[in-house]
Order: C-alpha cells, then structure tokens, then sequence
C-alpha cells in the first residue's frame, strides 16, 4: 500500500477508529481485543500482558543515519503475553520513507490476521494516549515524514511442518541411521566372533581403498576439497561379476559403518601414493577459510547490520579488510575451480592409463557416475537439513529474507538433484550456496572430451583450449558492459543481475577450471621441469605475487556500480579470474619443482591433512550455523571486528566439529561403496 500517513490521521477519538475499521474486515473478535488491549495500557496501572505487549513494540534506536532504521521490538517478550481472552502476536510492518525501507516490530492480539493489522495500522489504531505506537521516522533524519506500507507480516508462535518437511527429516534421519545402525551390527558380528580381526582381503561390494597411512586414496579431492573435484574412487573399469547377495548386505554394511568410515579421517597424509602436490591441501584449506570469513561478514550485512552504512565506509575503503570483502574473497572460489580442474584431469588421466591407455565411453560413463555419487549423497543431506530445519525452528524477526528459500526448495529441488540450480533464475536456487556444486559437475563433464582432444591432436586441443579461455573472457566482459554490473557485489541486495546473469553461469565461470585442466594435464605428462635455473622462479614468483596484488587492489579501486557500459570494469571482469586461476597454478607448480621455499613449507604443512579430509562437508554445512544464527537474532547486530571475529571464529569451531561427524556418517560410506567384484584399488 502507498497511502501517506498523513492523509490517514483524520480520525480523532479511538472508539470512533475501533468503529470504523469494522466496516473494512476487521472481525469482531479482533476489533474486541485489540480495543482491551488499548485501553488497558492507556491505564494507570496496566495489567502485566498489556505492559510486556507494549514494551515488544519496535521503538526508534539511535544510529539511523548510520543505517539502523528498523525496529526489531521483542519477538520472544510479545508471545510471552498472555490475557484472559488472548495472547500477543508478533508481526512486521515494512514500512517506506522517502529513500529509507524499514520495519516495525509491533505486538497485536492473536485473534488478528495479517490483513487485519495492516488495516488498524493503516489507520493508526495503535496509540498510546495520543501518541502512536508506529511513528514515522523525525523530518531531521528523513527528508520525506509520509510513512508508505507495502507489507505486513506475522510470525506464528508454533511450527507446522507439511508433507514435504517431514520428508525431509524423514531423508535426513535415514541417512544418519543406517551407519549407526552398521555400526552395531559390524560391532554385534565382531563381538559374536570373539572379536576376531575381520579379513582383509579385497571385498566384493566395498573397495575401501585405504593407502598405508589408513587413508582414502583419492584424485585429490574427496574430503579434501570444497568444489566437486573431490574424492572419486577410479576404480578399475573392467565390469565384474556381481556378488553373492548376503555378502554384498554384509559388505555393504561394513562400508557404512564407523569402523570403516573413521579410518584415517585425522591422517595427515596428502593421499597421493606418489608423494606430490603436497602444497594442495594448504591452498584448499586456506581458500576455505577466507570463504567461510567471506560468508560470516556478508550474510548480516544483507539485513540486520544497525550499522551497514558504517560498515560500508569502513570495509569497502580499506584493504585491511581483505578477508571480509565478497569481492576478494570469492575469487577464492576460482581457487577451487582451478584444483577441481586439475584434479579431474589428473584422475581422468589415471583411469586411462589403468584401462589399457583406452578412452572409452564406458570408462567416461564411470568416471561421471562416480563424480555424481561422490557429491549428491552429503549435497541432498545439507539441502533436506536445512528446509527440515527452517520448518521446526521459531525464527526471529531477521528471518524474513530466508523465508523464500523454503519455498525454492520445495518447488526447484529438482535442480539440486540434477545439478543444475546455477541455470535457474537465482531467486529460485534451493540452498542458494550449492549453486557451485552445479556449476563444478558441469565443468567437470567437459574434462573427458578436452582430454580426448589431447590425445587425439595436440594442435587441434591448442585451439580448442585457447577459443574456450577467450569465449569465457568475452562473455564476462559483454555480460559486465551491456547490464553495467560490478565488478564484485558487497551485498546480495545490490545488483540481483550481478548473480543472475554472471556470478553463478558456466560461461562466465569456467576460464579457472579449463586453466586446472591444463595444469593438471601438463603436470601428469611432463617428462622434466619447466624451472631449470633459480632466476625463472624469482621471477615467476614475482609476477605471480604481482598479479594477486594487483586483481585484489583493482577490486577495491572498481568498486560501485556504474552508471554507463565502463570499459574499464568490463576488462577487469573478463580477466581477473583467469588471471588469479594462473596465479595461483604459478604456485603450484613452483612448489611441485622445489622453488616453494617458505610458502611451500606452509601450505605443506600436515595441519592441513586433517582439515581437507572434512573441507568438503565444511563448505556444505557452514553457512547453516551462520543463517541459524542470524534468524535466531531478535535485535540486530553491531559490526565491530571484535563481533565479527568471535562470530567467525565460533562458525569455524562449530563448523569443524559437525563436518567431521557428517564425513564419517554421510559423505564417507558412499564413496567407499563399490558394486564391481573385481574392482580394482582406489588410485588416484
């Protein structure tokens, strides 16, 4: 609605507002309380309920100016009030000032429903004496004093999950259950034998795959890597016989059971039997990090920050908050883009020379099975948590920007199940942060046919490769230049066409993977060491650092939206990534050839074997406890960087904590699952 409230103050006394708003559907029974309610604060002593629902009520906060312009009021306090005849209820009012959008919490009887507090607050029915309950914001702080209402909204005091909820935590606690459940009957088994060693010949249904070290061979990935280019089991190819069935439940049960999935999950080992790419496991890890800072400063930013103008002045000016920026900190995506590249090509490349240096549709047709298997068993656990999670929870008047994502997943589940959520609109992405999950299976599905060109024809693969890098480039830039868009976004309200048309698409996505497909492809092949002499790597290294340098201080100089087709932001944005992708295989490479020196000895250290065994799960599961604790907020959050260090800090403890229990239960027992009798050991 956009009536004025000036235009609405023409009633004088409170009986003769009561009497009018029953002729605009305004029930009895909510006409009725409401009058109580009023009156009895009006009292000189106002019984207890009519005091805590006056107190609930959003009152003005100092700081406007610096953005704190809602008026979150007391969720909690307002449904604590109880009368003879009603209880409170909580409810927004979104509200609009001239430029300034905002929200009242305000706390009505129960017996109304949302369209009938919009008609009382419409026509000012809440009024203290002569005072309203609902004031406008001062004419010193906003030049324009009408007050619009475009929407009210009431939270209910009870949960109400549908079918497709309890679903969901139907799926959950299965998935949960059945490696307990594995477990007892694994511990039932050895107990019965006397607590004999179980055999530990090669099993016809599970193919644990363990290396020396008690660890999962992996490609690179599993466990260890945020983007799809985790663990798969490349697994001998040849199809054989199928097992007996009692021992395929039998060995099936052992795969799922902890005994088997918390082998090695705080093995420092890297996984690679050769001992290589020893640097891989830090640069994932430390990218995962500065995603997980990245996440835990950008989601209050979105809507209950009672400073966001402040922070912007403050975060956005200084490179000191580099770990807090989106812009810097998500090219830590294009970081995982350029592992799962190499990582895909590496394995892809193992699973060929196992199979008799045969690339064969078969083999392919694994190789991507596997991949999906890998992912989409913790990926549908994450996406089932969460809509099961936000149909229990009593969430708090910051939920409101969430509450669409319930519906996304119960109307666009299909995307995430077919890996596909980065091709619909974004607003209809169930779990929005999955979207990489799709976008790193499509990538990865191109890996099996730029391979075959390699070994087809090197020049023709050299074409290929290079028209795919520059394709990818001029997308960005066009997509930049005709939608003006930012060359990063701070805020998710602030150019929707920035995620919509750029940020999530293949095409303007894929340049870091195609460069960890090369890297990868070279680094599997080569014969000798590109670095012969100390001076190439001191100057790699140099470049190297330059470039980083110079793409994260670009991002701060080309900040904001602008406000015709830019030149200069359409070239930032079709070359950064690829530009950072390179960068940042310099590195591996130099590490891999001995000219790491101290940053080597870093992103080697066996700290990180522990930590990349459960990254994956940690990517999935933080941004759940971050939303849980912004949806639980009932008054808004200050940015301070002590606030916000301890907010990210405590993510990352509770983080670790529930991943390492979520690799062992969910992700591990899939991946350790093997339907080939004769299958070979899980190789890199």
């Amino acid at each position: 609605m956009a009536l004025g409230w000036t235009s609405l103050f023409l009633l004088a006394g409170l009986s003769t507002l009561i009497k009018t708003t029953r002729s605009l559907t305004v029930s009895e029974k909510c006409t009725m309380d409401t009058n109580t309610f009023l009156w009895e604060i009006n009292q000189d002593q106002p019984k207890e309920y009519a005091v805590l629902m006056y107190d609930a009520f959003g009152k003005q906060a100092s700081n406007v100016e610096g953005g704190n312009a809602n008026r979150p009021g007391l969720l909690q306090q307002c449904h604590s009030a109880h009368s003879p005849s009603f209880s409170g209820q909580y409810c927004q009012v979104f509200l609009k000032q001239g430029t300034v959008q905002y929200f009242v919490g305000i706390c009505v009887p129960d017996s109304c429903d949302e369209e009938e507090v919009e008609t009382l607050v419409l026509y000012d029915t809440f009024k203290m004496g002569h005072i309203s309950l609902v004031p406008p914001l001062p004419s010193i702080l906003v030049n324009e004093s009408t007050q619009e209402m475009f929407m009210t909204h009431c939270l209910s005091d009870t949960v109400a999950p549908d079918a497709s909820d309890v679903a969901c935590l139907f799926i959950c606690c299965a998935m949960l259950a059945i490696p307990l459940a594995a477990t007892l009957f694994s511990a039932t088994v050895r107990w019965n034998r006397n607590q004999a060693v179980m055999p530990t010949t090669e099993s016809d249904c599970l193919n644990t795959g363990l290396n020396q070290y008690g660890t999962l061979k992996t490609n690179g990935s599993l466990g260890s890597e945020v983007n799809g280019t985790t663990t798969e089991a490349n697994n001998d190819t040849r199809a054989g016989a199928s097992c007996f069935p009692k021992s395929c439940i039998y060995q099936c049960l052992q795969a799922f059971s902890l005994q088997t999935t918390s082998r090695g999950i705080f093995s420092s080992s890297s996984g690679f039997p050769e001992g290589g790419y020893s640097s891989l496991n830090g640069i994932r890890i430390l990218s995962l990090l500065w995603i997980m800072c990245g996440h835990s400063a950008q989601f209050p930013v979105i809507n209950n920050l009672d400073n966001y103008k402040d922070w912007k002045k403050t975060v956005e000016r200084s490179p000191l908050y580099v770990f807090s920026l989106s812009g810097p900190v998500f090219m830590a995506v294009d970081t995982f883009l350029l592992l799962g590249g190499l990582l895909s090509a590496r394995s892809l490349l193992g699973s060929i020379q196992r199979a008799e240096d045969k690339l064969s549709f078969g083999l392919v047709m694994v190789y991507l099975i596997r991949r999906f298997k890998r992912i989409q068993p913790l990926h549908i656990f994450v996406m089932c948590f969460t809509v099961g999670l936000i149909s229990l929870v009593h969430w708090g008047p910051y939920w409101f920007p969430f509450i669409d994502n319930l519906m996304d997943c119960k109307t666009y589940w299909w995307g995430n199940l077919l890996l596909i959520s980065n091709l619909l609109p974004v607003h209809e992405i169930c779990v929005p942060w999955t979207w990489y999950l799709s976008l790193d299976f499509q990538c990865y599905a191109t890996t099996p046919i730029l391979v075959y060109l390699y070994r087809l024809n090197r020049g023709v693969f050299a074409a290929v490769a290079g028209g795919l890098v520059l394709m990818t480039m001029l997308a960005s830039s066009i997509v930049t230049a005709l939608l003006q868009l930012p060359v990063f976004q701070p805020s998710t309200l602030t150019s929707e066409n920035y995620v919509l048309y750029y940020y999530v698409k293949p095409h303007t996505r894929y340049g870091p993977f195609l460069i960890g497909i090369l890297t990868g492809i070279y680094l599997t092949t080569k014969k000798s060491q590109v670095l012969k002499h100390k001076w190439q790597a001191v100057l790699g290294w140099f470049c190297c650092l330059s470039v980083l340098a110079a793409l994260i201080g670009l991002a701060y100089a080309l900040q904001g939206i602008p406000v015709h087709p830019s030149v200069p932001h359409a070239l930032y944005q079709g070359l950064h990534r690829p530009m950072w992708a390179l960068a940042i295989a310099w590195i591996i490479l130099a590490c891999e050839e001995g000219y790491g020196g101290f940053i080597n000895s870093l992103l080697s250290l066996s700290l990180w074997g522990p930590l990349a065994n459960i990254s994956f799960a940690c990517y999935l599961i933080h941004p759940v406890f971050i939303l849980v604790y912004i949806g639980l907020q009932e008054t808004p959050i200050h940015y301070t960087d002590v606030n916000f260090m301890y907010l990210f800090l405590g993510n990352v403890v509770l983080t670790l904590g529930t991943s390492v229990v979520l690799t062992v239960l969910v992700e591990k027992p899939y991946v350790l699952l093997n339907w080939n009798r004769k299958a070979g050991p899980v190789q890199h």
